[in-house]
């Protein structure tokens, strides 16, 4: 039992920032009139069920840049 309680201590923080990380990434998704690639469908279903790694592939290829 003593080993599930630290696995928890570096579980909890993951999860949430995992969350956290797909809940921003989703309401940018939700936001964004445009992508660089894919549509809107594929970035939702990627930031959803690629775990941790979809919202960042998402900020780091998905996204459009703003030409100001």
């Amino acid at each position: 039992m003593t080993n599930l309680n630290e696995y928890l201590l570096f579980l909890i923080p993951l999860l949430i920032l995992q969350l956290l990380l797909a809940l921003i990434a989703l309401i940018k998704v939700v936001k964004q009139p445009s992508f660089r690639y894919g549509n809107r469908l594929l970035w939702g279903i990627v930031v959803l069920f690629i775990s941790i790694f979809g919202p960042i592939i998402y900020f780091m290829i998905g996204k459009e840049e703003k030409n100001e």
